[in-house]
Order: structure tokens, then sequence, then C-alpha cells
């Protein structure tokens, strides 16, 4: 394990130090140099620390060079376009963002042969769909980096890069050439989404079937921005979009789906099915269930972390969450290295994982006394969620909620039924919103009344006196010094609890519960 975080650890610090602070190659030079002289000093004089010192800048310099590969300049094609007015053709890629008073959406344009994504930002009256050949005409603009009312700064030209968007097109106009193909894959998927978002619609009125829609498949259009700051007040605004909680329910549901299947069948039949058939069915239905929600980066963490949990109880492997945790940060920085910095939503699910993994279990044994287990489970993931992503959240955004810690405790006990709920609401409303929309109406009525206690405690907590607060800019080292402290702690703490017999809880996971330690 010791060699995995040793890994991890450089190659994150290695992508974030040149996402933020350099730009030219000189670090990258003496961090290698260091290295050479660390491993000199560890071939002469061989201690484990030596060694790992080593590997650590090792990484930290292979992690510097791939965030300089993935810094590309601006495509030439399209530079000499910028702040004129143009007209390009290309394809729909990313499902519209509905907002209150336009829509947005990513177009892979080409121009001479060269191709690039730009953010259309047009009317909501536009109507195109994921994989429609549009021509697209508007203002080319490159997205610039703002200050927000405390005095942060928000590279909004890396939030978008991270996704390959590299322009925007304002007060775009669109025209659709030709319907997406049947065959696309991202057609076929986003037309699923909005099948169940409409099938939702016709069960609940706005703003529960937004609600419930954001709980189970992600997004916040048709909430609006007070509901959307009241959620945010209270510390809830995690439940309105696909969370790697939620995905992770959905995975345990759907292995109990096929287990459950599978043993019927068998029998019936009398023919044992092979092990790991549920195991792959239920791999391959995770996977398209994020693909309909969409591939965000919080949703593939929390994927990659339950495939590999089925992995392993396919075949009988230990799953450590910790060892699986740090194995998926690192893939996906080698796949994308703007998700550590310029990502929020991705650094905040893995510090609230690291929180369910390592922190949990010693809140866990503060409540001991408390004989109700569901309780006590609650209480310690929330509190162990909220601590671990504290200091991220004040160093991105300021916002501090005092009434976060109770509102999550009470929402957490009633979101797995808003989404089981919400999940028979949409699927009741494809089924009879043509031949008995009634019918669609009383089966959303358990989801509408869920839904209705969430925005009620929502609505509730952030109206209180002192509910939240967003403070100056957090500087970064203040947020290294809290988790260092976080990591000094669990690490004098953890020992202890398993003396106390923890240690089996502490470090893995049972293969059909993964969800209580790897959620998030």
């Amino acid at each position: 394990m010791s060699i995995l975080v040793t890994i991890v650890s450089g190659f994150a610090g290695g992508v974030w130090v040149r996402s933020l602070f350099f730009e030219s190659w000189w670090p990258v030079i003496f961090i290698l140099l260091m290295a050479t002289l660390i491993g000199a000093v560890a071939f002469l004089k061989p201690r484990r620390v030596y060694s790992l010192a080593a590997v650590f800048f090792i990484f930290v310099a292979i992690g510097m060079i791939r965030a300089a590969v993935a810094d590309t300049p601006l495509p030439t094609s399209f530079a000499s376009d910028i702040r004129h007015r143009v007209s390009y053709g290309g394809v729909v890629v990313s499902d519209p963002d509905v907002r209150d008073t336009n829509q947005r959406m990513q177009v892979r344009v080409t121009k001479g042969g060269k191709s690039t994504n730009v953010l259309a930002v047009t009317s909501r009256n536009t109507d195109v769909a994921v994989g429609d050949r549009v021509s697209v005409s508007g203002t080319l603009l490159v997205p610039e980096p703002f200050a927000d009312d405390n005095g942060r700064i928000f590279r909004y030209d890396k939030y978008l890069e991270r996704d390959g968007v590299r322009f925007i097109l304002n007060y775009a106009y669109i025209r659709i050439e030709s319907h997406a193909p049947w065959y696309s894959v991202p057609a076929f998927l986003a037309r699923a989404k909005h099948t169940f978002t409409n099938g939702m619609n016709a069960a609940l009125p706005e703003p529960y079937s937004s609600l419930a829609s954001g709980i189970v498949i992600g997004g916040k259009s048709g909430l609006g921005n007070e509901l959307k700051g009241e959620f945010t007040r209270s510390g809830l605004i995690h439940i309105v979009v696909l969370s790697g909680h939620n995905v992770m329910i959905v995975a345990s549901w759907v292995i109990a789906f096929f287990i459950f299947v599978f043993a019927r069948v068998e029998s019936v039949f009398g023919k044992r099915i092979p092990r790991g058939t549920s195991i792959a069915a239920g791999a391959a239905a995770l996977v398209l269930f994020v693909g309909i929600a969409g591939f965000s980066a919080t949703a593939i963490r929390a994927a990659l972390m339950a495939l590999i949990a089925l992995y392993a109880r396919a075949t009988g492997k230990t799953y450590v969450a910790g060892r699986a945790l740090f194995f998926v940060i690192l893939l996906m920085l080698i796949w994308n290295p703007l998700y550590l910095a310029f990502d929020p939503g991705f650094g905040l699910s893995v510090a609230a994982t690291a929180g369910l993994i390592w922190i949990a279990p010693l809140i866990e044994q503060w409540f001991i006394r408390l004989k109700n287990e569901l309780l006590r489970g609650v209480i310690a993931t929330t509190l162990s969620a909220q601590i671990a992503v504290l200091p991220f959240l004040l160093y991105q955004t300021g916002n501090l909620s005092l009434v976060a810690i109770p509102a999550n405790v009470i929402a957490a006990l009633l979101v797995p039924f808003a989404m089981a709920f919400s999940y028979l609401a949409g699927f009741g409303g494809i089924l009879f919103s043509s031949l008995a929309p009634i019918f669609s109406v009383i089966i959303g009525m358990p989801a509408y009344l869920v839904v209705t206690a969430l925005i009620w405690i929502a609505e509730i907590s952030a109206a209180l006196p002192l509910a939240a607060f967003t403070l100056p800019p957090f500087p970064f080292w203040l947020a290294l010094l809290a988790y260092a402290g976080l990591i000094y702690f669990v690490a004098l703490a953890s020992p202890k609890l398993s003396g106390e017999g923890g240690s089996k809880r502490f470090s893995t996971t049972d293969q059909f519960k993964f969800a209580k330690n790897a959620s998030m």
C-alpha cells in the first residue's frame, strides 16, 4: 500500500504543481535531479524511506510532464476567428444544459480539416439533440478566468478545457442539417435519459421532477436559482446532482437484482449459471447507467471503484477500498490531469470518499453507545464526509454551512427512498403517461412526498439565522495543513481502532456491501 500511496501522491502532486504554479521545464529538471540524488543515497545506504522518497520525486516529475503534455495551445485554425462572427459545421456532442434564460451545449466543429469543441450558448427554443449534425454560427470567444465577489479566481477556461472545450460561441444560431444516425451510441444514451426525464415530468410537477431526476441521473435544470441557492446554503447541493454515493447505491441494487434473477433462473431450469455472469451483467448495466447519466468525473470515479469491487467479488479476492481509491485516482489523472486542479466535483468526491474509508470507522467508535446501527452509520458517514471535504470546499469556494451536518444526517436517511421512488415514478411515467396519465401521478406520489421532504429540509435549514457564510479566500497552504492534520490524526488513531477489533472494518469492505465504504 505504501508504494501505491507514494506513486499516486507524487504523480498528483506533480500534476497539481504544474497546473497551478509552474509552466517552464526547469522545475521538472530540478525534481529529477533530486530524485537521482536521493536514489543514489538509497543505493549506498539502503533504507525504505530513501527508496520511497526517490520514487515520490520521480512520479512528481512524471506528473508534471503529463500535465505539460495536456496543456496544449489553442488550435491555430480557429484562433484567427476569435472575436469574429463565424459559421461552422459540426456535431452536437453533449446533452443541452437548459438554464433559466438560455441553453448550452458542446458542438464538435470542423474547419480546414481540423476539429475542436466549442460551447454554444443559444436560445432555449432551439431543439437539438446529441448526435445531430448542425450548422452553428455566432461570435467566437476564448473562455477566460474570472473573479468572484470575494476575489477567488475561477479558471473557467481550464474548467471547460477538461472536457475538451476551447472556445465559446455566444448568441449562437443553430440549424439542424441531419439528425443523429440510429447507430449512434451517444445519441441512444441521450434519448434514454430524455425518455426517463419525460416520464418523470409526467409523474411529478416542477420543481419536484427536476430534483428527482437530479438525484437519480444528474442535472439541476428546472430547479431555479432560488431553490439551488437554498440547497447550497444548507450544504445539500450534492444530492441535487448524481453523486458517487448515488452511483454506488445503484451499483448495489443492480448486483442484487441480477443475483436474484439468475438464482430464480437456476431454480426453474435446474442449470447452474456461472458466478461471473451476474457480475458481468451488473458491470454492463452500471456502465450503461453512468453513460445515460453522463460521464462526469464524479460518476466515473465511483463507477470504476464499483467495477473493481465487482472484479474482486468475481475472482474471490479481497477488495480494499483505500487501495481501489488510489488506483482509480491514478488512472483518471493519467487519462485527464485537468480533473485534479480544475474539476471541483472530482476533488470533493475523492476527499469525501477518503473520509468515508478512513475517518468514518473512527467516528463510528465514538457513537458506539448509540444502539441504532443505521443511525450510527449515517452520523458517522455524514460527519466523516463533511470533515474531509471542508478544507477543500473552503479553498475552492469559501462556503461554510453551519447547518450542513444536521441537514445531511436527516437527508441521508431519505436519499435511498428518494432514489427508489424516483425510479419508480420515472418508469411509471414512461408506461402510463400516454395510456392513463392518472396512474403516472399515483405511482409518482411516494416520490413526491420524499422529494417534498428533502426540499423542506433544504428550505428550513437555509432559512435559519447564520445558516451559511462565505469566508474570505482560504489559502492553499492552510488547506494542505488541515489535510496533514487529518492524515496525522487518522494514522495515530488507526492502530488503536485495529486493536479494538476494527481492523477488518478499517481496511476492507464486504464485496456486496462495498457502498458503505466506497460511496459519495
